[in-house]
C-alpha cells in the first residue's frame, strides 16, 4: 500500500486534493502538512512514497523541503504543485529529481493522470528493488557452495575453461596478488562441523580468502595476502582467532599447516602442498607450523636435496602412482645413508613422508591407521625394512578403499547433474550425497569423464539455456534463473565463453532463422 503526503499551507487546497485522489487511488493511505518544516517532521517519521508538495509557503518553501527530505528518503517520489510556473522554480525542481508538476487549478482528470504517472514508476522501481534484493539473496545462498568448488578445483589444477576472473567478480577477491594456503586438521571427529563454521565465519568476517570444502578432517583455506602485513604475520592472526573459537567450544582440537605465499591463483597448488607436508607431525607444542620452518631446519628440503621432489611426492600418491612414491621414500632413505645423516632424524623424516600418505588418504575420504615404526631402529637397513612394511600397509589400505569405491560414482554424479542442473548444485553436496570425499570425486570426475565437473555442469545448463532461447516470451534473465544462474551478467560471459556469442545476438540468430 502506497502512501502519498499532501503539503500545502491552504487547507482547502489539501483538502481538495485528496478528495480527487482517494477517488481515484482508494487504496492508498494519506497525511497532510501545513507547511515546509512539518512536511519534513511528517516525512521522517512516515516515510511516504510520494509527496505533492506545493513550493510557495511561508517560512521553510516547498524547493527547501524538498532538499532536506531527499536526505533521509532519497527514494521518495515528488510533484511539485505551484500557481507560479516559471523557468526558475522548475529548474530547481528538476535539480532536486522532482518527478511531474501540477499548476494550481488543475482538472481532476489532470491530477489523476500525473499521480497515476510517477505511481507506476514507483511501482516499476520497487519491483526492480525487490528482484535485485531477491538475486542478492540468492546470490549470497550459493556463493559458498561456489566458493568451496572453486578451491577444491583450484588447489587439484582442475580450474575450469569460465576465466577464474569471472569468479572473482562474484567471490571478491585479487587473482594477481600473493596467495598462500592454511590447512587446518582436526585431530578427531568431535566438533568437525562445528569448527568447520567457525573457520567460514572467520575467514568471512575478515575477508580474507576462500574456504574450501572439508575433506575428511581437512579444511583448506585460500588466503589472500594482506596490503601491510607479512604472510607470518597474517596466518598467525586467523590461528590466534580460531584458538580463541576453540576454547569457547570444546573438543575442536585441531592443528594448521601453512604454505609459502605465491603470485597468482594459478599457484595457489604448491602453497597447498606445502600447507598439507607442514601438517606431517602434528604433535608439536604450537597449534600451527610454517612450511619455511621446515625448509629451514636441516641440510636438506624436506629431507630431499631440493623442494620439487618433496611436491611430486604428494601429487603421486593423489595420483595413485605408487612405484614412484615408493622410490621416493626409499631414495630419501638412501640420500640420508649416503651422507651420514643421523638416523634418528632420518627416521623422522621418512615417518613425516609416510604420515603424507595418511594425510591424502584423509583427503580422500577415509582414515588408515597412523604409520609408526614397532621397534626402534638401529641401522638404516632396518630402516629400510621397516618402512617397507609400513608402506605396503599404507598402500593396500587405499587401494583396498578405492576399490570398494562404488564403480558408478561418476555415473551417479552425472545422471543427479543433468536432473538438478537448474539447482544449486556443489560439488560438496553431491559428494555427501554419495558418500565419497569432495576432493577425491573431483579427481575421480575428471579422470572418467575427462571433464572437470564444473564444465560438465556448465555444458548441462547452456544447453538448457540454447532450448529455452527459442521461446520469445521468455526474457534472458528468466532464462538466467531458470538453468541455475543467479547473475544475469556472469550468464552472460558464461555463454559467451561457451557458444562464441552473446546470448542477445545468439537469441536474434536463432529466432530470426525460424520467420
Amino acid at each position: 500500500m502506497l502512501k502519498l503526503l499532501i503539503v500545502d499551507d491552504e487547507q482547502v487546497e489539501r483538502e481538495g486534493l485528496q478528495a480527487i485522489l482517494q477517488k481515484g487511488f482508494p487504496a492508498f493511505r494519506f497525511e497532510q502538512a501545513k507547511n515546509g518544516a512539518r512536511a519534513v517532521e511528517k516525512a521522517m517519521e512516515w516515510q511516504p512514497d510520494l509527496i505533492l508538495m506545493d513550493i510557495k509557503m511561508p517560512g521553510l518553501n516547498g524547493v527547501e523541503a524538498i532538499e532536506r527530505i531527499k536526505d533521509f528518503l532519497p527514494t521518495a517520489k515528488f510533484i511539485m504543485v505551484t500557481a507560479y510556473d516559471t523557468f526558475e522554480y522548475a529548474r530547481q525542481a528538476i535539480k532536486l529529481g522532482v518527478r511531474d508538476y501540477l499548476l494550481k487549478p488543475s482538472k481532476a482528470s489532470e491530477i489523476i493522470a500525473t499521480v497515476g504517472k510517477v505511481i507506476e514508476e514507483i511501482e516499476r522501481e520497487r519491483s526492480e528493488r525487490e528482484q535485485r534484493k531477491y538475486e542478492e539473496t540468492a546470490l549470497q545462498k550459493v556463493m559458498p557452495l561456489v566458493e568451496s568448488d572453486v578451491v577444491t578445483q583450484l588447489l587439484f589444477d582442475h580450474v575450469h575453461d569460465v576465466h577464474i576472473d569471472d569468479m572473482l567478480g562474484l567471490l571478491g577477491g585479487n587473482s594477481n596478488g600473493e596467495v598462500f594456503v592454511m590447512l587446518v586438521t582436526l585431530q578427531s571427529e568431535a566438533a568437525t562441523e562445528t569448527l568447520y563454521s567457525a573457520v567460514k565465519e572467520k575467514v568471512r568476517q575478515t575477508e580474507s580468502g576462500w574456504v574450501g570444502a572439508m575433506s575428511g578432517r581437512q579444511i583448506p583455506v585460500v588466503v589472500f595476502r594482506e596490503a601491510g602485513k607479512t604472510h607470518r604475520s597474517q596466518a598467525a592472526a586467523l590461528v590466534q582467532q580460531l584458538l580463541m573459537q576453540q576454547q569457547r567450544d570444546a573438543g575442536s582440537d585441531f592443528f594448521v599447516g601453512i604454505g609459502n605465499p605465491y603470485g597468482g591463483l594459478v599457484n595457489v597448488r604448491l602453497s597447498y602442498q606445502e600447507a598439507l607436508l607442514a601438517t606431517a607431525h602434528t604433535g608439536l607444542p604450537a597449534k600451527h607450523r610454517f612450511y619455511s620452518d621446515m625448509e629451514a631446519r636441516g641440510e636438506f628440503a624436506g629431507g630431499y636435496q631440493d623442494k620439487q621432489t618433496e611436491k611430486r611426492f604428494v601429487d603421486s600418491i593423489r595420483l595413485g602412482q605408487w612405484d614412484s612414491v615408493r622410490k621416493t621414500v626409499m631414495d630419501l632413505i638412501d640420500l640420508h645413508d649416503k651422507n651420514n645423516a643421523a638416523l634418528a632424524q632420518s627416521g623422522q623424516w621418512v615417518l613425516e613422508r609416510l604420515w603424507i600418505i595418511a594425510r591424502v588418504a584423509m583427503e580422500m575420504g577415509f582414515e588408515v591407521e597412523k604409520p609408526l615404526f614397532s621397534f626402534q631402529v638401529k641401522q638404516y637397513q632396518q630402516l629400510r625394512a621397516e618402512t617397507d612394511c609400513l608402506l605396503n600397509k599404507l598402500i593396500e589400505a587405499i587401494i583396498t578403499h578405492q576399490n570398494r569405491v562404488q564403480p558408478d560414482a561418476v555415473g551417479q554424479m552425472k545422471q543427479y547433474i543433468l536432473e538438478h542442473s537448474r539447482q544449486d548444485i556443489s560439488l560438496e553436496l553431491m559428494a555427501k550425497r554419495i558418500g565419497l570425499s569432495p576432493f577425491y570425486m573431483s579427481k575421480m570426475f575428471k579422470e572418467q569423464a575427462g571433464i572437470n565437473y564444473i564444465d560438465f555442469l556448465t555444458e548441462c545448463r547452456i544447453e538448457r539455456a540454447k532450448t529455452l532461447m527459442s521461446d520469445p516470451a521468455l526474457s534472458l534473465k528468466e532464462i538466467t534463473f531458470e538453468v541455475g544462474y543467479h547473475d544475469p551478467n556472469y550468464f552472460s560471459k558464461v555463454f559467451k565463453k561457451m557458444c562464441g556469442a552473446s546470448p542477445t545476438d545468439y537469441r536474434k540468430a536463432i529466432l530470426g532463422s525460424k520467420r
